[in-house]
């Protein structure tokens, strides 16, 4: 690492020492802010910004559908969120019985606008469903808004089940 290396927004100023057995950097972020960074944390690329990065990103996550105000999710969001991990994410502890057994989310809903927009807002007691056809992706013309009741008739006729 030299001075005047750039990592993201980040660009090294100096050598800051080494606390703890980790190597610091103080660096100048393209926001103004200094930060003093670990040195496995630049070059790895964990870190590319003072976390004005991160700040910017929850604006404009929240700006494009207000559904995870000041971090949390809302009903509608958790339930993209975890739709998405479930077929997406091969350590998710569901992901054999999703995404490993082929069940894709349609590329219109990797959007979450887009699936909002399709859906709606999660009604009240409801979760996400995959019907008419329970072993079918997650697409527009498959899912439902359902009780538990509804998926519990619904799930007996998954494959496997």
């Amino acid at each position: 690492m030299t001075i005047g290396e750039t990592f993201g927004r980040l660009t090294v100023i100096s050598d800051s020492g080494i606390r703890k057995d980790k190597h610091f950097w103080l660096c100048q972020c393209s926001c103004g802010k200094t930060t003093e960074i670990a040195h496995g944390n630049l070059s790895s690329g964990n870190t590319k910004s003072c976390g004005c990065l991160a700040i910017e990103n929850r604006k404009t996550v929240n700006r494009v559908h207000g559904h995870s105000p000041h971090g949390r999710k809302s009903p509608t969001y958790y339930s993209w969120t975890a739709m998405m991990i479930r077929c997406s994410y091969t350590t998710h502890k569901q992901w054999k019985d999703y995404g490993g057994r082929g069940i894709v989310v349609c590329d219109r809903w990797k959007e979450f606008s887009n699936f909002l927009q399709d859906m709606g807002v999660r009604p009240r007691n409801k979760s996400l469903d995959r019907y008419p056809n329970p072993n079918g992706n997650y697409e527009p013309s498959n899912c439902r808004w359902a009780t538990r009741l509804q998926q519990r008739h619904n799930r007996g006729v998954r494959a496997g089940s």
